[in-house]
């Protein structure tokens, strides 16, 4: 049961999911050349996505202001 909790919480994290995301991207690169521009194309924009919509860090800090 441990390892299912374990798994359970590495899938909740946003940086998994950019890095399922980047890897599944660059194996499709190498899988098909021919369509290598819309794979990486798709593969980045799942990464902005997640970026844009994950939740912000609550560790009490707020973020720098440009």
């Amino acid at each position: 049961m441990k390892f299912i909790d374990w798994l359970i919480a590495r899938l909740s994290e946003n940086s998994t999911w950019r890095g399922i995301i980047a890897l599944a991207t660059a194996a499709g690169v190498v899988l098909d050349e021919q369509k290598s521009g819309a794979i990486i194309a798709t593969g980045l924009a799942l990464i902005g996505l997640i970026n844009v919509f994950r939740k912000a860090p609550t560790n009490g800090t707020t973020p720098p202001t440009p």
